[in-house]
């Protein structure tokens, strides 16, 4: 009951008349203590004078209290300011009697009446601790009454400097939640032992499970903006065994209106541990590209392809074009862009980029000046069954879509290709690598300039692991993983849509553009640390399951292929690939053929892709019987032969 009464009322800000009367009582409680002060503790002063000079000391402490408005504060938040104004309402007051008392004393308006100047300068001082002390003892009583009645979060804070301080702030401040600030961990030996706001600071060495049982410690907020992705890792696996939740500080520029907010220290996400810095993007020269442009974005539901079309829509385009044949999807892109007011310029388009006759119409009613092609069949294993389907979209829609760019005269195609497409092991990867070679020859004889992007794979996109996982550990585990050794490298889908925006910038024709994408991650790291980070422990909460490569399915990813090297560009994070020289006209036909066969010929579409790429050797599939038909066939016709110590392949 006391609890319930006290949360109710505590939420009420005490009556500014009432925090009046309290002041005016205290100023005339201290003007009898300067008194009895003054006279040596004694009550040996005219006590008639006294009660003379206490009317003149509310009037004149009633204008003081006024005119600077110290009583309109709230108590439970007395800050700096208030007593500032405190201050200067007390200095207002003793001013004024100080005037008051010299001028009457020369023209006496009051006969009789003075105030020694001494007690008034006492009373002064005496005045500001009082009015000062008692407030920041409200304070203090409320926030240990409130602690006792009310459930809070004992907390530590990583980080005893600048961010870690407004973080503290920000948590003491808070009216939602409560929190207790329990200390600071920082790594700088010059700090420890000292404290912030009576908060103790110590190293991180200190924080042992024993500490955090013992001080019922609830989360470790971490507010060091500076902390790099691999210490970062480091530290959550350290502190994340402790059994506690983790949570992070957003950066500077996220919060609101310069000013931190305790509902913005999100829990710490996986795209935190990638294991290297953010790749971040700043080229004035995109403003300038996309400029008047009339830009088709394939595959626009998508993950990559929504958040292409996002970024440039906070361009100054002449059309956006959103093409894509899931309709549902399309649909709640196209809504989300009305909602930010961008409709004026959007069109969307339910279409399949296999459809030649479709494709052609859409570019002829709107003339599109740019194409960023991102739709696709993405499922490996998937793919790994259906060959003539990965064709069918992956290459016979990039090639309908690329001829049509290049018969319109579109400036620039630029394709969204994958690091699976390097040394394919599956037929996904293979059909994008031919779809790489279908416009890298196209290029030879068109003025449309083709561009195309190649990055691993992508943080939240539909159907990637990580939506897979947060799914499984919904549903109480276990997480499922092909094999314990497996690697991959990750990119967030912003990165991603930056890098094909820049691409599209920096492309002059015919490149493949790759990022530097840091160390791969490994896979079963990244499992326990999900674990972990949902408040779970690893094996007791959940376990991982460990089921094998599926076919086609690589151990370990690639960014460039054998025999490729790389071009730098002006950003270090992008690089160009150097790719095998093509034997254009015969790889064009060759892919052109493929593209027309039957349905039911599997066998033969890989064959024939095989025979396309050479470096494609299928793993863990029903398709590694051909891989030495391919070779047995190919020495047998002698397209493997020796020129110059260089191998030649002629297909």
């Amino acid at each position: 009951m006391i609890k319930n009464y006290f949360s109710h009322y505590s939420q009420k800000y005490a009556s500014k008349w009432l925090v009046l009367g309290i002041d005016l009582t205290i100023v005339l409680l201290t003007f009898f203590a300067t008194y009895f002060i003054r006279f040596n503790f004694t009550f040996d002063f005219d006590i008639n004078q006294f009660l003379f000079q206490i009317p003149f000391l509310l009037v004149i402490a009633t204008f003081s209290f006024f005119a600077i408005g110290s009583f309109k504060s709230v108590i439970r938040h007395t800050g700096f300011t208030d007593v500032v104004n405190l201050f200067k309402s007390i200095t207002l007051m003793s001013l004024f009697a100080i005037v008051f008392v010299l001028v009457n004393r020369i023209t006496n308006v009051i006969p009789g009446f003075t105030i020694p100047l001494s007690i008034i300068v006492m009373h002064a001082l005496l005045s500001f601790v009082a009015l000062s002390s008692s407030r920041l003892l409200f304070k203090m009583v409320y926030k240990s009454i409130k602690c006792k009645l009310s459930t809070s979060k004992r907390v530590l804070i990583y980080g005893a400097g600048e961010s870690g301080i407004i973080t503290y702030n920000a948590l003491v401040s808070n009216l939602s939640s409560r929190f207790s600030v329990v200390g600071f961990i920082d790594d700088d030996v010059k700090k420890n032992g000292k404290s912030i706001n009576g908060v103790p600071i110590f190293p991180k060495n200190k924080v042992t499970k024993s500490y955090i049982v013992s001080n019922s410690i609830d989360e470790i907020v971490i507010a060091c903006q500076s902390i790099d992705s691999n210490k970062l890792l480091k530290l959550i696996d350290c502190l994340i065994d402790l059994d506690i939740k983790i949570t992070k500080v957003p950066p500077i520029e996220q919060w609101i209106n310069g000013e931190l907010s305790a509902k913005q220290i999100k829990q710490v996400q996986i795209e935190d541990l990638l294991g290297r810095a953010p790749i971040e993007i700043d080229n004035p020269n995109l403003l300038n590209e996309f400029n008047g442009e009339t830009i088709l974005v394939t595959g626009a539901a998508g993950s990559i392809g929504s958040e292409i079309v996002k970024q440039l829509s906070n361009f100054d385009v002449k059309k956006l074009i959103l093409v894509d044949q899931a309709e549902s999807a399309l649909y709640d892109v196209q809504q989300d862009l009305k909602r930010n007011g961008k409709e004026h310029f959007i069109t969307a388009i339910v279409a399949d980029i296999r459809d030649g006759l479709r494709i052609d119409s859409v570019f002829q009613e709107h003339k599109p000046t740019m194409v960023f092609h991102a739709a696709a069949y993405k499922h490996v294993p998937l793919m790994e069954k259906s060959p003539y389907e990965a064709i069918k979209i992956n290459v016979n829609g990039t090639k309908l879509l690329a001829d049509t760019a290049s018969r319109y005269n579109v400036k620039k195609f630029v394709f969204v290709s994958t690091d699976k497409a390097v040394n394919p092991t599956s037929v996904m990867g293979a059909t994008k690598r031919m779809a790489e070679m279908y416009i890298s020859c196209l290029q030879k004889e068109s003025k449309t300039k083709y561009i195309t992007t190649r990055f691993g794979n992508v943080l939240g996109s539909n159907g990637s692991v990580i939506p897979l996982f947060k799914k499984q550990i919904e549903n109480g585990g276990p997480l499922t993983l092909t094999h314990k050794d497996i690697t991959r490298y990750f990119m967030t889908i912003p990165e991603a849509s930056q890098l094909v925006l820049e691409a599209g910038t920096m492309g002059k024709g015919g490149e493949i553009f790759i990022f530097d994408m840091g160390e791969s991650v490994k896979i079963y790291d990244l499992a326990k640390n999900m674990i972990k980070l949902s408040g779970l422990r690893f094996p007791e909460d959940i376990d991982i399951d460990i089921t094998g490569l599926r076919p086609g399915e690589k151990l370990y990813e690639e960014l460039l292929a054998n025999g490729e090297n790389t071009l730098s560009t002006y950003h270090k994070k992008i690089m160009i690939s150097k790719t095998r020289e093509l034997e254009y006209s015969k790889i064009k036909a060759d892919i052109e053929e493929l593209c027309i066969t039957n349905r039911f010929q599997n066998n033969n579409i890989v064959m024939k892709m095989k025979n396309l790429i050479p470096e494609y050797k299928s793993n863990n599939s029903d398709y590694e019987k051909f891989d030495k038909r391919v070779q047995i066939y190919k020495k047998a016709k002698g397209y493997i032969g020796k020129k110059k110590n260089k191998t030649i392949i002629n297909l």
